[in-house]
């Protein structure tokens, strides 16, 4: 399998992610970022993180967001919307009617089916990188261990580390290319008049 068979996966993750939406792109990024952590998966907490940082959330409020039920860093609607990806990023699903009915106080249908689409994207990034152990590079790496180690975050089995015996999954390293690939789609954007949410972005 080469990485033009996931081109169509590749597009479809633009248009979830980078085409302009009704959900604010910093936002989107958090959403990434609280259900790969609930999902355990933290390669893609980390490049969800640092996508954030990129899409201008300050650096405080990244720091802050394994507390973001209490930190005044996030607003109602922020904290409505991290839970309902915390929630999601649970096994079995956590998500029930008290989620989606504190969503809808500040969000709309588009917009709340806009995150879900997130979510499903990125279930299937955290299953890909953590089942492949997808090596941490070490832009991204160094970014975890300035702003998110503090609150818990270890690179785990995403170490670069070379195994005694090399295994048949590790030898072709397309799991890094496919995430790469995404990654060059995610780049940030100029802002238009559909970038914006209810509640802080900053």
């Amino acid at each position: 399998m080469t990485l033009n068979c996931w081109q169509p996966f590749v597009e479809l993750a633009a248009i979830i992610i980078v085409r302009p939406g009704r959900v604010h792109p910093g936002l989107k990024a958090l959403i990434m970022y609280m259900v790969s952590r609930s999902a355990g998966c933290q390669y893609c907490a980390v490049h969800s993180a640092s996508l954030a940082s990129l899409r201008d959330v300050s650096t405080r409020k990244i720091e802050a967001l394994e507390q973001f039920e209490q930190s005044p860093e996030f607003s109602e609607a922020e904290r409505a919307a991290l839970r309902f990806a915390q929630a999601a990023g649970k096994v079995p699903n956590a998500v029930g009617d008290v989620e989606f009915a504190e969503l809808r106080r500040h969000f709309d249908e588009e917009q709340i089916l806009e995150m879900v689409a997130v979510l499903a994207l990125l279930g299937f990034l955290n299953r890909w990188n953590d089942t492949l152990a997808t090596t941490l590079e070490a832009g991204p790496r160094n970014f975890a261990e300035c702003h998110l180690a503090a609150a818990g975050w270890k690179v785990g089995k995403h170490l670069d580390a070379i195994p005694l015996v090399p295994q048949p999954r590790r030898s072709v390293p397309l799991s890094a290319r496919v995430f790469l690939s995404l990654l060059r789609c995610w780049r940030p954007r100029p802002r238009s008049k559909y970038d914006s949410h209810p509640g802080k972005t900053s």
